[in-house]
């Protein structure tokens, strides 16, 4: 599984359109998407980790007003995000080092945090800190407990991990953060677990 999670960025980068040609465009986390939104302030800046090619999930935020900048480690997938909306501004980085010295109203970590080995998972939780301004939104996906998975995309090994439920809860107070929303293997959401969090203002 160590040497699966080492491959995970060339995976994309090989296999990103393919990945891209399957996802589909049925906006099955818009119940998450909505909550998310509602903590934004109308027209804020919102920043996507993993944001693939921006289509569906960038798209929804881009069409509601928001500014979005978008960060990936596919160039295919990031020329996609280029092409469908040109005027936000797409990032080829690794979000484990990522530092741009400004801070968003919402990050967004969906289906791309999980695949980080459980020591960076818990060293992102400064990179959300330094990204957040004063009351903002933070959502990721997990896994429903610690552990690791491997999945397939194109018949190579895709390498997931998670920490457990409360060891997030914990890392994030520590960086700031309240939970708003947390649920488990979300049925109305094709399974997934998904945590909503807010920066504290003080």
């Amino acid at each position: 599984m160590t040497d699966a999670a080492d491959i995970i960025i060339e995976i994309y980068r090989r296999h990103g359109l393919a990945w891209e040609s399957g996802r589909g465009r049925s906006l099955f986390e818009k119940v998450w998407l909505d909550r998310f939104q509602a903590l934004l302030p109308c027209g804020g800046a919102v920043l996507d980790l993993g944001c693939g090619g921006a289509d569906p999930l960038a798209r929804y935020f881009i069409e509601r007003g928001f500014v979005v900048t978008g960060v990936d480690t596919s160039p295919p997938l990031l020329g996609l995000a280029r092409e469908r909306f040109p005027e936000h501004r797409w990032l080829p980085s690794d979000m484990r080092g990522l530092f741009l010295a400004e801070r968003f109203n919402g990050i967004l970590a969906w289906n791309s945090f999980f695949h980080l080995r459980c020591e960076d998972q818990r060293r992102m939780f400064e990179v959300f800190r330094q990204h957040a301004a004063p009351g903002a939104a933070l959502m990721f996906t997990s896994g429903p407990a610690h552990g690791e998975a491997i999945g397939n995309l194109q018949g190579e090994p895709l390498f997931h991990a998670s920490l457990d439920g409360d060891e997030y809860r914990a890392l994030l107070d520590a960086h700031g953060f309240n939970v708003v929303a947390h649920v488990g293997e979300d049925p109305e959401c094709n399974g997934h677990t998904v945590w909503l969090a807010r920066a504290r203002l003080g």
